[in-house]
């Protein structure tokens, strides 16, 4: 594993943290079998992090009309849009998991309009790419457009909600330099 640090701000010891964040840091190291960077590296502001995550769970781990692949799609397409290794590696080893497709996150992250994915889901990244880089011209035909597609207005929703959150948590992930964690490389390849 690799000896870089993972963020240009200290990372407390887990035995330190705060009670909740410690058990939520630990329940995922049980389930994934190693801690994800982003949540040592948000541990350095425990409240932000308790918010953070807080709003990914509401966002992320919901029912709806977009299946969890679909929202990591999302993550993954504006993510490279933004500049952001940590998250284009780490939701794209999720998206690899979700979607049971060791080729669909490379696709989306280089280039979505050419992966292999349906006119939905493409339709879906058109309009999560606009509220990433252009929200100022979204327009009632762009809910015209999804809704054509299948897509409820509380789909629509999730879509830029998902897209907008992430906004911050690539320009997080930026500014704070987070490495991804090698094990994201290998997930859901074989």
């Amino acid at each position: 594993m690799s000896e870089k640090p993972i963020s240009r701000y200290p990372i407390p010891e887990i035995s330190e943290l705060d009670d909740d964040i410690r058990e939520k840091i630990l329940a995922v190291q049980e389930k994934a079998g190693f801690v994800p960077n982003v949540f040592l590296a948000l541990s350095h502001r425990p409240d932000e992090f308790r918010a953070f995550f807080a709003y990914h769970d509401a966002l992320m781990a919901k029912d709806g009309g977009l299946s969890q692949a679909e929202r990591e799609m999302i993550v993954v397409a504006t993510s490279n849009a933004n500049n952001c290794l940590y998250c284009v590696v780490a939701h794209g080893a999720i998206l690899r998991i979700r979607a049971k497709d060791p080729l669909v996150a490379d696709q989306v992250a280089v280039n979505y309009r050419k992966a292999d994915i349906p006119a939905r889901q493409k339709a879906m990244l058109d309009f999560a790419m606009k509220v990433s880089q252009d929200a100022g011209d979204i327009d009632d035909a762009d809910f015209k457009t999804l809704r054509g597609h299948g897509f409820s207005d509380e789909d629509i929703w999730d879509i830029a909600g998902i897209t907008a959150f992430f906004g911050l948590s690539n320009r997080m992930a930026n500014f704070v330099s987070m490495r991804p964690n090698d094990e994201f490389y290998a997930m859901g390849r074989a």
